[in-house]
């Protein structure tokens, strides 16, 4: 029998309001998944059984009492283990918060659980969300459900795994430089990072301020938005949100792209690109061609040093985030320590992993006195770059469409020793983070070996519902016209 984690968020939400079955039926089905398989995959951290079936069982009583419910009521789901829920661990996947219960929830968290979702537990993730792998989390990897030698991407390997394999219908991830979608990508599952401000990052344990941006990981393009739709919104604790209509997000998803104008970006296409990826992702353009877009290729050369600048300025402010955790008022503390600045040096440096203290130390290099006009400042001048060559193309044009990653996944372990070559993995994914905008990682076909490819559609600040729609008419010409 197909396990309810194997269901898109819609048609449980169907069978569940037509009471097909109950929130604890489909409680229990995704945690017998999640016990018999995760063994092998490693995709959660902290499985939340008696919370999930508790607050399933809340549902069902609300269901007798009351006729309708919001979409999400009874929907099991899971969230990366750097957003906070309150009494549950949240660990960041390092030994630094290893036994960290938060006191507070996120209002990311709090918004689904208004809507009704049930909770089955914490995601893995790279540590401190710094990697594209999932294997610098401090307590295992997670293996690719598509291919269970391989890496599932990062930093929400996780949350990408545990839609991937059928353990929810839907999980949360955050997205700093393509932590949502590269995952998404190779996994094979549909990533949205929103817009800069659009989703609340109160309780997010922060990686990169200016670049942090929490969204969701589904089946389909239209269990996207409706996710997106529960979560979105201003929020007073977050003074970086933004105030924004998302209430028709959900429901304008088959309109179509006829009339809609396209960009190929050339710089996405070229030398280092897979054969498959790029081919997969052309084909990807000549379907929505052949939908009614107008497809067009064009050049925005400030994309070159988008890279180099992200890593600069992500670093620079993991330097500053992470300071808070010195041994001194929560998190990991090292014993037998003679005085505070031995307790800052050991606590710091037993208790982060070598890509963490990695990024600290390259963060407060480009911070300090007679580096800081050198790297940092350059870095910023750069992201202004992105901003106006993406400002100035979706003038012209209402998406952007390129690959989400130059190859698709790769052997786990393959590239432990050179950490620069997995952040050369993120070159078509950092620029939209750099600039703000919304973007969308959808599986467009399969390379040689049978794994995921995937497409990224980009749209203009607050262009998420142009986004979404695209992706669907995509979705349908990728699966004739059917939810996967």
């Amino acid at each position: 029998m197909k396990s309810c984690g194997e269901m898109t968020v819609a048609a449980l939400s169907a069978a569940l309001q037509k009471r097909e079955l109950s929130a604890r039926e489909a409680a229990e089905s995704c945690l017998c998944s999640i016990a018999e398989r995760d063994g092998g995959i490693g995709a959660f951290l902290t499985v939340t059984r008696e919370l999930a079936l508790a607050q399933a069982d809340e549902i069902d009583k609300a269901r007798v009492r009351e006729a309708v419910l919001p979409p999400l009521a009874g929907v099991p789901m899971a969230v990366k283990d750097n957003i906070c829920t309150e009494g549950v661990r949240t660990t960041c996947a390092s030994r630094m918060l290893e036994n960290f219960v938060p006191p507070y929830s996120a209002t990311v968290y709090q918004r689904l659980r208004a809507q009704g979702a049930v909770l089955l537990g914490k995601l893995n993730m790279d540590e401190f969300a710094m990697g594209s792998t999932t294997e610098s989390s401090y307590f295992h990897p997670t293996r690719n459900p598509r291919a269970a030698d391989c890496v599932p991407g990062g930093s929400s390997g996780g949350s990408a795994a545990a839609v991937a394999a059928g353990f929810v219908p839907f999980s949360l991830g955050s997205d700093t430089g393509g932590s949502i979608r590269q995952p998404a990508a190779f996994c094979g599952v549909v990533g949205l990072k929103p817009t800069y401000g659009a989703v609340s990052r109160y309780g997010l344990v922060a990686f990169a301020s200016s670049l942090d941006q929490i969204g969701p990981l589904t089946r389909t393009v239209a269990d996207a938005a409706l996710v997106m739709q529960a979560v979105a919104g201003k929020d007073e604790r977050d003074a970086t949100s933004c105030a924004h209509d998302w209430s028709g997000l959900s429901g304008g998803l088959e309109g179509g792209v006829a009339g809609m104008k396209i960009a190929l970006p050339k710089q996405c296409f070229g030398q280092g690109v897979a054969p498959a990826v790029r081919d997969r992702v052309q084909n990807a353009a000549r379907l929505l061609e052949q939908a009614g877009a107008h497809i067009e290729e064009i050049s925005l050369p400030a994309l070159d040093d988008a890279l180099p600048a992200y890593y600069v300025m992500s670093s620079a402010e993991a330097s500053s985030n992470l300071a808070r955790f010195d041994g001194v008022r929560y998190g990991y503390r090292a014993e037998g320590c003679r005085d505070i600045d031995e307790l800052y040096e050991k606590s710091r440096s037993e208790g982060f992993g070598p890509e963490v203290k990695r990024r600290i130390l390259m963060g407060s290099f480009v911070l300090s006195a007679g580096y800081q006009d050198a790297y940092y400042k350059k870095a910023l001048r750069v992201r202004d770059g992105v901003c106006a060559a993406f400002d100035d193309a979706f003038s012209r044009f209402d998406l952007a469409l390129t690959p989400v990653a130059p190859r698709t996944a790769w052997k786990l372990g393959q590239k432990r020793a050179d950490p620069t070559e997995v952040y050369l993995e993120d070159v078509f994914t950092v620029p939209v983070n750099l600039a703000g905008v919304p973007a969308l990682s959808l599986p467009c076909g399969q390379d040689g070996a049978g794994l995921p490819v995937g497409a990224q559609l980009i749209a203009p600040h607050f262009g998420e519902q142009k986004l979404l729609r695209a992706a669907r008419a995509l979705e349908a010409a990728l699966t004739g016209g059917c939810a996967q």
